[in-house]
């Protein structure tokens, strides 16, 4: 039997009534033609601007995967999971915006949330999104290390200059940043840009931290090439380890294109990497820190199982767990009760601007084996175990 099968820790904070909307948002999830084609009606209507979705959406979906509005908005939940132990990320959860003037508004929000995690143990991380900071298509041209022309060289410099001011921010207020990881297409120049801010301001310690996804082929060797190169210029290394989120449209991309699939080919390569991660982790702590982003109770398990044969107290500071906000509280909220370093993820931003983010986790709910299935027995067992008492 798992020791995350504990509902009762898990869903502490949740009223009968939020257990049971859940539960149907969740049925919901679990049919891949409902989720299609609801997907692609939110999209039109919100699109459309009709303010009668956007109060469903706020209702459900929203309120299943999202803080709130606002950081502000989101500091209710932000306390009741801190008294659980679980800590929160701030994650600005706008996408697919393409403008210079979407870019610099984006840079102050996470400075502004630099500023509000300062000092603050229950936001432990700052994270954002490489394309909120610039466009897909100039850390692709950047990734090729083709020539570029005079005006994407100033529009790299800009990426540049907002990488280096929210980077510089973060290390004066001991804040740790997380750089997340996105296509593999613009992977490349992201690697680059962040190894450069890490040699820059890791020289004490891991203040900024790039995302690793242990579903792409080639990442083992990239970590050991990245030791190496701390190694050689003295500098810590952070890392998110998730298995990755874009495996339908990495695909497609390559069949299209005709080059390597460059994601693991099967489910257990991909747990294999990712449990290959953990060794090189637990082996090189005098020079790495990671956070282990996973909804995986196994490689939840062999982190603890690992830190137990060496030792290590459940609060390590070098090491850290991390799920989504509103799925898998029963792996959340066990670390937090068993005092490990634990946080959620938590989305926020207006419910409009959120509706991309949001279409993806649904979308990503229904395409993991077993992940729908497993929140929704749960939830079930919860409920049981409350009419029972």
């Amino acid at each position: 039997m798992s020791i995350f099968n504990n509902t009762q820790i898990a869903f502490a904070d949740k009223t009968d009534a939020q257990l049971r909307k859940a539960y149907w948002m969740f049925k919901a999830i679990e049919q891949p033609v409902v989720t299609k084609l609801g997907i692609s009606a939110l999209n039109f209507t919100v699109e459309k601007d009709f303010p009668f979705v956007t109060d469903i959406v706020k209702k459900t979906l929203f309120e299943q995967f999202c803080g709130g509005e606002t950081r502000e908005e989101s500091m209710q939940v932000v306390k009741q999971m801190f008294k659980r132990h679980v800590g929160s990320i701030f994650d600005y959860a706008i996408e697919g915006k393409a403008e210079e003037s979407v870019f610099d508004e984006t840079c102050e929000e996470i400075k502004q949330n630099i500023k509000f995690a300062e000092g603050n143990p229950a936001i432990p991380f700052v994270v954002f999104k490489p394309t909120g900071f610039g466009r897909i298509e100039i850390y692709e041209e950047v990734g090729k290390k083709v020539e570029l022309t005079t005006s994407q060289k100033e529009e790299w410099a800009r990426v540049v200059k907002r990488y280096e001011e929210v980077c510089q921010m973060a290390f004066d207020r001991n804040v740790v940043l997380m750089i997340d990881a996105e296509e593999t297409w613009m992977q490349d120049a992201t690697d680059d840009l962040v190894n450069q801010m890490m040699e820059k301001f890791n020289r004490e310690k891991a203040i900024v931290w790039n995302t690793i996804q242990m579903y792409r082929t080639g990442r083992m060797e990239y970590l050991a090439e990245d030791l190496e190169r701390a190694k050689a210029r003295n500098y810590f290394l952070g890392y998110k380890f998730v298995r990755g989120a874009y495996m339908e449209k990495e695909r497609e991309r390559a069949a299209e294109m005709n080059y390597p699939d460059p994601i693991q080919p099967t489910k257990q390569a991909s747990d294999d990497n990712y449990n290959a991660a953990i060794n090189f982790v637990l082996n090189n702590l005098d020079r790495v820190s990671a956070f282990f982003g996973t909804h995986n109770e196994k490689s939840t398990e062999l982190v603890m199982d690992k830190m137990r044969a060496m030792n290590l107290p459940h609060d390590h500071p070098q090491i850290h767990f991390g799920q989504l906000y509103g799925m898998s509280d029963n792996i959340t909220y066990y670390l937090g009760e068993e005092k490990y370093n634990v946080c959620k993820y938590l989305p926020y931003g207006p419910v409009k601007d959120v509706v991309p983010y949001l279409t993806r986790r649904a979308q990503e709910n229904t395409s993991v084996a077993g992940q729908t299935g497993r929140e929704l027995g749960l939830i079930n067992k919860e409920l049981k175990r409350r009419k029972n008492k």
